[in-house]
Order: C-alpha cells, then structure tokens, then sequence
C-alpha cells in the first residue's frame, strides 16, 4: 500500500516501528542544497554574515575531510561552521563568538540548518581558545585586526591544518600581510558585483573586497 503521512512530529512513534522507503519535502519546505554557497536568506542575521560568494571560496579554501574538526573564530551567524559541518556529517565544529546574542543566532542557524551539533564558545579569542581541542582547520572572520588572535590560531592548528582569515579593512590587511612575511601562505582578493538598481537603470553594485589569507599547517 502507497501509504503517506502528510505532517508528523514523530514523538509518539517509536524508532523500532518506523521505516521510511522515501521521503519528499512539503511544497514549502526549505530544502538545504549539497555544496558550499547556501543562500543568504537561510541565514537569521543581524548582518554579521560571511556572504554567499565569499562563503563558498572560503569553504573550499578550509577544504573539509570527513570528520575533522573546525574552530571559526568571530562565527558571527554561524554560517560557515554550519556549511562545515554539512559537508560529511562526522564533521565537528566550534564557534567561538564575543556576543551573546550572535552566539545565539548561531545555535538557532544550526538547529534550523540541522546540524544542531555545532559547539558554541562564547567569549573573546585568543583568551577564549584555551582548552579547547586541537583543530585541523580554522577560520578567522572576526578579530582578523588582532594579530594575537591569528597567532594563536596557527600555534594551534594540527600538522597539516589549514588557516583561511577573512579581512575586509586596511588594518587587517597589515596583520595578514605581516603573516605572510613570516610563514607560508597566500593572499587573495575576492570581488563581487551583485546586479541593482541605479535609478531607473540597472548596474553591477560591487561589494566590499575581501582579503583571504590562507596557511597550511607544515
């Protein structure tokens, strides 16, 4: 028999009784795509979101291997620890986040995105870093400024452990390009032009360029 529960929170039905031969999405469910560069809007934020284009260069730049473990730094809305964790569902990750109220959009952005298992860190790095477990890639999208911060992440980094630091102003630039000078790594800048409208003509509106540094661990 073609049987179908149409809705269904499934706390009464035990785990013993249930077999799912296939399951389809409600017309307006919120279906989370496979790849890195999930749309902005499935993101809560108070503006603090590393974008969609950027997002997907990034996660690509920290290159997930199943089961590895992430520190994101500044996570912000938690959007690049989640994209993480939803590459290989024995990834881990941690957001390590100054603002309680962020911290909490990034709780409630896992949840949504189901990956419920993201830690969350609430303090300021590097004093926030301490005692946490060895990861084997970090990003930095918060406290880039801080060159404290990113010489902590790159003393904790396993062997092998890739360091991706996204900056979007002058000062931060000076601490990734001191970086640079220092170790084995790379600088690039990422641009995007988003279509708008400019009166009533359309043009391409450019975002703000973005920095990445990026370290792999020897």
């Amino acid at each position: 028999h073609d049987c179908r529960a149409a809705a269904s929170d499934l706390t009464d039905v035990g785990g013993l009784n249930l077999k799912a031969h296939g399951v389809a999405a409600a017309p307006d469910a919120r279906v989370v795509p496979a790849g890195a560069g999930l749309a902005d809007s499935l993101f809560e934020t108070d503006g603090m979101l590393t974008k969609r284009e950027i997002r997907a260069v990034t996660l690509s730049s920290l290159a997930p291997r199943a089961g590895e473990l992430l520190w994101d730094i500044g996570t912000g809305s938690g959007s690049v620890a989640i994209e993480w964790l939803l590459a290989h569902p024995a990834n881990r990750a941690v957001g390590i986040e100054r603002r309680a109220d962020r911290a909490a959009l990034a709780r409630k952005n896992a949840v949504a995105l189901g990956v419920p298992r993201l830690e969350i860190v609430i303090g300021a790095a590097p004093g926030a870093l301490g005692g946490l477990p060895a990861p084997n890639a970090i990003f930095v999208g918060g406290g880039v400024s801080d060159a404290n911060v990113l010489g902590a992440a790159w003393c904790a980094l396993t062997r092998g452990g890739r360091l991706v630091a996204n900056s979007v102003t002058l000062d931060s630039d000076r601490v990734l390009g001191a970086f640079v000078k220092e170790n084995d790594a790379t600088l690039t800048r990422l641009s995007v032009e988003r279509l708008d409208r400019i009166g009533g003509l359309q043009g391409f509106r450019p975002a703000m360029t973005v920095t990445q540094l990026r370290a792999v661990k020897p």
